[in-house]
């Protein structure tokens, strides 16, 4: 079974100040911790001073995005050497708030995870439906085109992760049925194993659609579900920790 990974995306949040709840959450978690792999993924202007806040403990720190360049004449961008060289050691590509709010398509989101394994990063690779996509009956097709150009050619199984993201369940308090994420992540694994042969069973699949203390027992438990990607519950340091202890469970 893949370990699971709980991985906490901060998104357009955070101050100086808040690294305090960064710090509560490596504190609670040892260096020789064993169980699921924990992660904050966090905006660039924090992501050194959390990774030096949170050396020698438990906790990983990654970033949100990045450029599929080096570097270049790319004002305000971050890449992905910039990230590594700042203490991160994975970095979520293609959300679904990038992919609308910045037009990122599935060939700049493959770039990424192209540009964050080139640079020792593991890409956490996004996809997911909309509202209106899943009420037409499109999911699965949606998923599956997602899938087929989001990964990039030169990718090993294990040096991915995919996160299942319904874009109608992200940040709205909604939440998929069980049988909802089921049939996506069984759909996303038999896509992998597809690509990679059994080396795909080993693929992390996360959720990512407002997991929460009071929900998360419950979608961990779901076939396939290999940890999740949490938005507002890991703003603060006791949900994080609470759903880590579910997943440790």
């Amino acid at each position: 079974m893949p370990r699971t990974l709980i991985a906490g995306n901060w998104k357009m949040n955070g101050l100086i100040a808040n690294l305090a709840e960064v710090e509560r959450v490596s504190a609670a978690v040892s260096p020789s911790s064993e169980g699921p792999e924990l992660l904050l993924c966090l905006p660039a202007t924090l992501i050194a001073a959390a990774s030096s806040r949170s050396d020698g403990s438990h906790l990983k720190i990654g970033g949100e995005t990045c450029h599929p360049k080096e570097k270049g004449a790319h004002t305000g961008d971050i890449s992905a050497e910039m990230l590594k060289d700042a203490g991160a050691s994975y970095v979520i590509v293609g959300h679904s708030e990038r992919r609308a709010d910045c037009g990122e398509t599935d060939q700049i989101v493959a770039s990424q995870a192209a540009a964050a394994l080139r640079a020792g990063l593991t890409p956490i690779i996004c996809v997911g439906e909309t509202l209106s996509q899943r009420d037409a009956g499109d999911v699965l097709d949606v998923i599956s085109t997602q899938m087929a150009g989001s990964i990039p050619e030169n990718a090993a199984a294990g040096a991915i992760v995919v996160a299942y993201e319904p874009v109608w369940a992200i940040g709205t308090g909604r939440v998929a049925s069980s049988e909802q994420i089921a049939e996506v992540h069984r759909l996303v694994r038999d896509l992998l194993v597809k690509r990679f042969g059994d080396a795909g069973r080993g693929t992390r699949i996360l959720y990512g659609g407002s997991m929460n203390p009071g929900n998360a027992a419950e979608i961990l438990g779901v076939d396939e579900v290999n940890g999740g990607l949490i938005g507002g519950a890991s703003l603060k340091a006791d949900d994080f920790l609470a759903i880590y202890r579910l997943a440790a469970q």
